[in-house]
């Protein structure tokens, strides 16, 4: 399987940025994960060739635990190339018709959360949901 993220706007505070970091770095112990950042939400439709299963991060689109999240993510892993894309909007969101042919639309919170916010939240969750899918002690739902 393969997990990439593309997002509208560079992560540019040190400290998000460095929390990303650590969690690209454990995600790529159990998978291949790319990081693709653009400068505006229409720019999403060129890097998303070869993903075969994609997510459009919306405040309100559906709402998982991170069991069910898991879940998900390893029925995607299984499916086509295996290659799995999470699109994280810019402050106008992703365009209706993007989100409206994503896969799955996820909520990640009720809450309006910043981009950049976001996008560590998301990459803690995708790392918790490798976890519970080996079983590891990282995650505590089990």
């Amino acid at each position: 399987m393969k997990v990439v993220v593309l997002a509208v706007g560079k992560l540019k505070d040190k400290a998000l940025r460095s929390v990303a970091d650590d969690y690209l770095g454990r995600l790529r112990h159990y998978t291949r994960c790319e990081e693709i950042e653009v400068r505006q939400a229409t720019e999403f439709p060129k890097h998303t060739a070869g993903i075969s299963s994609w997510v459009a991060l919306e405040v309100d689109g559906e709402r998982l635990s991170s069991t069910e999240l898991s879940a998900r993510l390893e029925r995607y892993g299984s499916t086509g190339k295996g290659v799995v894309g999470f699109l994280i909007g810019g402050a106008d969101g992703i365009p209706a018709a993007l989100s409206a042919s994503a896969h799955f639309r996820l909520s990640l919170s009720s809450l309006t959360l910043p981009h950049q916010l976001a996008r560590v939240i998301l990459y803690e969750q995708i790392y918790r949901s490798f976890t519970i899918l080996r079983g590891e002690p990282y995650a505590r739902e089990n």
